[in-house]
């Protein structure tokens, strides 16, 4: 648990699949939202999972798959959109990073919209990559 500016950040802490829909659709990001059982496969399917909370309100969420020795997958990055540009999502990837060493690389896909964002907080841009989109 570490506290930044009013706001609490836990590491694997207990989430409920509502909170994160409602997160998701309150952040705009492009998530199944509605369909809580896949929220949760994705929760319990993720083994580094860190939470940022205003008190007992979830605000945002850095969801990631990793090895903890050669990549990590950055799946989520999402933050309400009423507590965007206060630092939260950098915050949110730093606090990934300290759950890695230095010979982890860390990877996301961005959204088109996020992609001037993700430069300003450490991400080089990789020309190759590929991806078998996801058919739901």
């Amino acid at each position: 648990m570490m506290s930044e500016r009013g706001i609490i950040y836990f590491v694997n802490g207990e989430v409920q699949p509502e909170a994160v829909a409602e997160l998701y659709r309150s952040s705009g990001i492009r998530r199944p939202y509605e369909d809580l059982a896949r929220i949760e496969k994705m929760l319990t399917n993720a083994n580094l999972t860190i939470t940022a909370w205003d008190r007992e309100r979830l605000v945002g969420i850095a969801r990631s798959v990793t090895d903890f020795s050669y990549c990590c997958y950055l799946s989520d990055l999402a933050v309400d959109q009423g507590y965007q540009k206060r630092g939260i999502g950098k915050e949110l990837i730093q606090q990934v990073k300290n759950q890695l060493s230095d010979e982890v690389a860390l990877i996301l896909l961005s959204a088109p919209g996020a992609m001037s964002y993700y430069p300003l907080v450490g991400f080089n841009k990789a020309e190759n990559a590929w991806i078998v989109p996801r058919k739901g």
